[in-house]
C-alpha cells in the first residue's frame, strides 16, 4: 500500500481499502452483539476522520491503516470525537488529534497511560505530526507495537 505525503496530496483512503473496512464492519456485526459494538467503533472512527480537513484526513487515515496493521488487537473507537484505540479492556491505548480540533499547527499522536513507552523517569506520550512519510509510517508502527508489548 503507497504513503501519501499529506502536505501535497489528500490521498485518503483507496476505494479497495473502503470496501475492505465496510465489509469489516458488516462482519463484525453478524458476530453478534460484541462484534455489532466494534463495528460501530469502526464506523465512528472512520466518520471523524471523513469530517477532518483535507490534510488531517490524510494523516489520520494514515495512521489509521498503521495502527490497525501494527495493533490489530486493538479496537478503533472514538475518543472526545478522535480517533482512538483501545486495549481489550476498552482503555485508551493511541489516539489521533487532527490540528483543526484545537486549532493546532500540527496534528498529534498521543498514547495514553496504559501504553507501554515507559523509558526511566521520563519519556514522550505526544507526538507532532506535520506530515507522513516512510520514515513517519515506520516511527509510528514502532511505537504501536511497544506500547502494545
Amino acid at each position: 500500500m503507497p504513503t501519501t505525503d499529506a502536505t501535497t496530496e489528500s490521498g485518503g483512503f483507496s476505494a479497495e481499502e473502503r470496501a475492505a473496512m465496510k465489509e469489516r464492519a458488516a462482519e463484525l456485526r453478524a458476530e453478534g452483539k460484541k462484534g455489532a459494538k466494534a463495528a460501530d467503533g469502526l464506523q465512528d472512527v472512520l466518520a471523524s476522520i471523513e469530517k477532518m480537513a483535507p490534510g488531517d484526513r490524510a494523516l489520520a487515515e494514515r495512521v489509521h491503516v498503521t495502527v490497525t496493521a501494527a495493533a490489530p488487537q486493538l479496537s478503533p473507537k472514538t475518543w472526545y470525537g478522535m480517533p482512538a484505540y483501545a486495549d481489550a479492556d476498552g482503555k485508551v491505548v493511541v489516539f489521533f488529534q487532527d490540528s483543526g480540533k484545537f486549532k493546532y499547527r500540527y496534528s498529534t499522536l498521543g498514547f495514553q497511560d496504559v501504553a507501554n513507552l515507559d523509558d526511566g523517569d521520563m519519556w514522550p506520550a505526544s507526538y507532532a505530526l506535520l506530515r507522513w512519510s516512510p520514515a513517519v509510517e515506520q516511527r509510528v508502527a514502532e511505537l504501536v507495537r511497544a506500547a502494545v508489548s
